[in-house]
């Protein structure tokens, strides 16, 4: 029985690594596609400009919004999909 924690840490320590990878792939997608939108290709100053600035704000805000709103979708879909699989088991007939 002792090896069921070891289990069960292991796929803790899987999900923490994997999540991990979601958020950094999340942030250098972000980060590249705000910087592409919102700053020219020619720096001209070493400074954001006030522009630059409050479009990098939005594009950033909006990218979170979109990412957390599909979190919830995909939470949702999969929940959905697990209680139909549940009912599913449960209804099928047993035979002996």
């Amino acid at each position: 029985m002792a090896a069921l924690p070891q289990l069960e840490e292991d796929k803790l320590k899987l999900l923490q690594d994997l999540e991990i990878e979601m958020m950094s792939d999340m942030y250098n997608r972000m980060t590249s596609a705000c910087h592409r939108k919102c700053i020219p290709p020619k720096y001209t100053e070493p400074e954001l400009g006030k522009g630059e600035s409050v479009c990098l704000d939005r594009c950033i805000a909006k990218y979170l919004d979109v990412h957390e709103r599909i979190g919830k979708k995909l939470t949702q879909l999969s929940m959905q999909e697990d209680n139909f699989m549940k009912n599913k088991i449960t209804e099928q007939p047993k035979t002996s």
